[in-house]
C-alpha cells in the first residue's frame, strides 16, 4: 500500500500537470474543439469563454484528488448566501460553481470559469454571516475583475507553471495536514512570489474594495470586513499553521487599517443576526468535533453559559443527540424549536431524522413531503427527502425523485451518485451504469466514466434514441479525457 504522504504528492503531482495543460498554449485536439491559448500575444487576453471552459476542466481536475463535502443544508445555505452577494456584484458570467471542501482550516478560493470553493473551516473561524460574506464577496471580486487574465496577460508564458503550482497549492491546502503540509503549500507560494507580488497585491486591494462595495449593496455590513481581517491575524497567534486563506491572501496590519478607513464611510448600525448562519455554523462543528458525545457537551456548555446563538447551541445539542441515539433529549429539545419556527426547514429535516431514528419512517417521510410543498425547489429538503426515500427501501419513488432532480440539477455530483445507489437497489443495471457515469465525469476519473457508458452501450441495445445518446456521450468523455492527457 502507497504511503499516504507520497500518495498526496502524486496527486498534487498530477493535478499540476493537468492545470499546466489547461493553461499551455496548445493546438486543437483531432476532435476539433479547440483548447484555450491563454496567454497568447496575439489575443492579449483570456476570453470569457475560455475561462469558463478552463473553471470546468480544473473543476473535475479538483475533485479527482480532493474529496468534497456533500451536506446538502450547507450547500443550499452557502449557495443562497453567493447568489445573495453576486446579484449585487460586477461579475457578469454568474454561473457559479461552488465546490465545499470538509477542512477544518480556514480557506476559499475562486477560479476562473465561476468556480468558487469553501473550506467548512471558514464557518467555523467566522463568527457572523457579515464576515462570511466578507470573504466570498472578496472572492467574486476576483472573478468579476478577471485578476486570472489579466495576470495572464501581464505574465505571458511565465503564468504557465506559476498558476499550475497555484491550483496545485489549493489540492495540497485541502488534503495534506501538519508541517509537512505547510511545508509544500509554502514552497509552492514562494517559488511563485517574486513574479506575481506586485500585482498580487494591487488585485487584492482591488478585491477588497470591489467586495466591500458588492456586501454594501447586497445590504450587508462592511465592518465585518476588517473585523474578519482581525480574525485571521488573531488565528496565527494560536498555531504554527496559519490559515491557508492567509498564504494566498496576505493579510497586514496596513490593509486592515485601510479596510477600516474604507468601512468607515459608511455609518455603523444593527444589523439582524442570521439565524441560518448560525444553524450551519452548529452543523460544522458537529462535524469537526471528535465525537457527538463531545458535540453534546459543547451545547450543553454553550446552552447554559456563553453562545454566540443559544437558538443555534439547541439545534447543535439536537443534531448530536440524535447522532448518539439519546432520541428522548433531542425531540425535547427541538419541540419547542419547532413550535415557534414551524416551518424553518433544518427543524423540519432534524424532526424527520427523528422520526428515522426510530424507525418511524413514514412519519419521516411525511414530514418532508408536507414541506417540499411549501418549498419545492429546497435543495436541502429534495436530498433528504431521496435519502430517506431510499433508507426506508422505496426505491422505485427515489428514482422517480432523484432522475428528475438530476435533470435540473445535471452538475450536482452528489445527486448522480445517490442515484447510481438506487438503481443498484432496485436493480436497473442500465441505469447505474449512465448515473455512475454521470459521476465519474463530474468527478474527473474519464476511464472509470468511459467504462460504465459502454457498459450501458451493451444493455441499450434495440433502443436506439438512448444508444444514440451513449455514443454522443462517449465522444465528450474521450474529448474530455485527451484534453487531461494533452
Amino acid at each position: 500500500m502507497p504511503h499516504p504522504a507520497r500518495h498526496r504528492l502524486s496527486a498534487c503531482l498530477a493535478a499540476a500537470a493537468l492545470c499546466a495543460t489547461l493553461l499551455a498554449p496548445t493546438a486543437a485536439p483531432a476532435s476539433g474543439i479547440a483548447l484555450p491559448e491563454l496567454g497568447d500575444a496575439a489575443s492579449g487576453i483570456v476570453s470569457p469563454a475560455q475561462e469558463y471552459q478552463l473553471g470546468q476542466s480544473w473543476l473535475r481536475a479538483f475533485r479527482s484528488q480532493v474529496p468534497t463535502f456533500s451536506d446538502a443544508q450547507v450547500h443550499e445555505y452557502l449557495e443562497q448566501t453567493l447568489y445573495r452577494l453576486v446579484g449585487h456584484s460586477q461579475l457578469r458570467d454568474r454561473r457559479l460553481e461552488l465546490i465545499v471542501v470538509k477542512n477544518p482550516t480556514m480557506n476559499a478560493f475562486a477560479v476562473p470559469g465561476g468556480v468558487v470553493g469553501v473550506h467548512t473551516g471558514l464557518l467555523l473561524y467566522a463568527e457572523s454571516e457579515h464576515q462570511l460574506a466578507s470573504v466570498l464577496a472578496h472572492e467574486l471580486a476576483h472573478l468579476s475583475q478577471r485578476h486570472f487574465a489579466r495576470g495572464v496577460e501581464q505574465r505571458q508564458n511565465a503564468s504557465t507553471p506559476t498558476l499550475a503550482a497555484l491550483l496545485a497549492s489549493l489540492v495540497l491546502a485541502a488534503t495534506a495536514g501538519g508541517d509537512a503540509g505547510l511545508a509544500a503549500l509554502t514552497a509552492t507560494q514562494a517559488a511563485a512570489l517574486d513574479a506575481r507580488l506586485r500585482f498580487s497585491r494591487q488585485n487584492e486591494q482591488e478585491a477588497d474594495r470591489i467586495g466591500m462595495q458588492t456586501m454594501v449593496e447586497a445590504g450587508m455590513n462592511p465592518h465585518a470586513v476588517p473585523e474578519m481581517f482581525e480574525r485571521m491575524l488573531r488565528a496565527t497567534r494560536y498555531t504554527r499553521r496559519p490559515p491557508e486563506f492567509l498564504l494566498t491572501h496576505p493579510v497586514t496590519e496596513s490593509r486592515i487599517a485601510d479596510s477600516r478607513n474604507r468601512a468607515q464611510k459608511y455609518p455603523k448600525k444593527q444589523f439582524p443576526e442570521s439565524l441560518d448562519f448560525h444553524l450551519m455554523r452548529a452543523r460544522i462543528q458537529v462535524l469537526h468535533e471528535k465525537t457527538p458525545g463531545e458535540s453534546v457537551k459543547r451545547f450543553l456548555s454553550e446552552i447554559e453559559g456563553e453562545s454566540l446563538s443559544p437558538e443555534a447551541a439547541r439545534y447543535g445539542l439536537v443534531l448530536a443527540a440524535t447522532a448518539t441515539g439519546q432520541l428522548d433529549r433531542a425531540l425535547f429539545t427541538l419541540a419547542p424549536m419547532l413550535e415557534k419556527r414551524p416551518g424553518k426547514i433544518p427543524y423540519l429535516i432534524a424532526h424527520a431524522d427523528l422520526e428515522a431514528a426510530g424507525d418511524n419512517y413514514p412519519a419521516a417521510l411525511k414530514i418532508l413531503e408536507d414541506a417540499l410543498q411549501v418549498h419545492p425547489n429546497s435543495h436541502a429538503l429534495t436530498v433528504r427527502y431521496a435519502e430517506l426515500l431510499m433508507q426506508s427501501g422505496n426505491y422505485p419513488l427515489c428514482e422517480e425523485v432523484l432522475a428528475d432532480y438530476s435533470r435540473r440539477r445535471p452538475k450536482d455530483d452528489y445527486v448522480w451518485y445517490l442515484l447510481a445507489e438506487v438503481h443498484g437497489l432496485a436493480g436497473n443495471i442500465l441505469g447505474v451504469h449512465r448515473a455512475r457515469a454521470e459521476y465519474f465525469i463530474l468527478n474527473g476519473v474519464y476511464d472509470k466514466a468511459l467504462q460504465q457508458l459502454n457498459n450501458a452501450l451493451k444493455l441499450s441495445r434495440g433502443n436506439f434514441h438512448l444508444t444514440a445518446l451513449l455514443r454522443e456521450r462517449l465522444r465528450d468523455v474521450r474529448d474530455m479525457r485527451a484534453q487531461a492527457e494533452l
